[in-house]
């Protein structure tokens, strides 16, 4: 006999309240919807409030609850205040998705000072300092909380086609999930990472342009995914079914890191 149903892979989020950072376009704007239609109360946090202001309206119109929160993944105190709206108007954040990331596109001795602060400070300095200011609330409060971290195939593999710093923020993202589990495991907060391959998303338009387009023939399924793709792996990460379930890194990328071996 169980306590547990069968199967134990319930993926409902009512009374939840989630975050989630670049929540103006593709990937973010995905994982929004996705948590709102799952009961969550959802914080949409990036720097076009218009946008945020309309992906709202729309969660709304569907039934579910949300709020946006202009922030800037750069500045220490833009984060903080979104975190302070979030509790005021839902409660504690106790699901956090770091998923804001800006690319370089630019081989590292050709990127400005400004461009390589740029970087570090949206794709690794911002979703450290969330992550803590989360992690400490819930911890002061006694509550557990799930984090995933937006992480990159790129983490496991780099071409040399460019875009070199974001593939060492990416894999700096996977470790920081890995040892953050370790320190928050006692506390009951769970924290883990996927991996994206290349998905359709407004930060990568412009490179499957450059690659050949969608059909892509360049890749070992001939196609590029969409965010509807990841809906499964995030819900599997935030839901009940994965409480045993931290400092995995879980690669997500369509057979995309086989494609020179074939």
């Amino acid at each position: 006999m169980t306590d547990f149903p069968l199967p134990n892979a319930s993926t409902d989020l009512t009374g939840r309240v989630a975050l989630v950072t670049g929540a103006s376009s593709g990937l973010g704007d995905r994982f929004a919807r996705v948590l709102a239609s799952q009961g969550a109360k959802v914080v949409l946090c990036a720097r076009r409030k218009d946008r945020l202001d309309a992906l709202a309206g729309e969660i709304r119109a569907a039934g579910g609850e949300a709020l946006a929160v202009q922030m800037d993944a750069k500045d220490a105190d833009s984060i903080i205040a979104a975190v302070d709206a979030a509790e005021a108007a839902f409660g504690a954040v106790d699901i956090l998705v770091n998923n804001a990331g800006m690319p370089d596109a630019q081989r590292a001795h050709k990127m400005s000072l400004d461009l390589i602060d740029s970087v570090l400070g949206v794709n690794l300095r911002g979703p450290w300092i969330l992550s803590c200011e989360v992690a400490r609330r819930l911890i002061a409060a006694k509550l557990p909380g799930r984090m995933v971290n937006i992480s990159s195939v790129a983490h496991y593999r780099y071409d040399g086609g460019g875009a070199a710093l974001y593939a060492v923020t990416k894999t700096a993202i996977a470790r920081m999930t890995e040892a953050l589990s370790v320190e928050w495991s006692a506390y009951n907060i769970n924290v883990n990472a996927i991996a994206p391959g290349m998905f359709v998303s407004e930060m990568t338009d412009g490179m499957f342009e450059r690659m050949g387009g969608n059909p892509a023939p360049h890749l070992p399924r001939k196609r590029v995914p969409v965010p509807a793709q990841l809906d499964s792996t995030l819900l599997y990460l935030v839901g009940p079914a994965s409480e045993c379930v931290t400092g995995a890194v879980i690669r997500v990328d369509d057979g995309q890191s086989a494609r020179t071996r074939l």
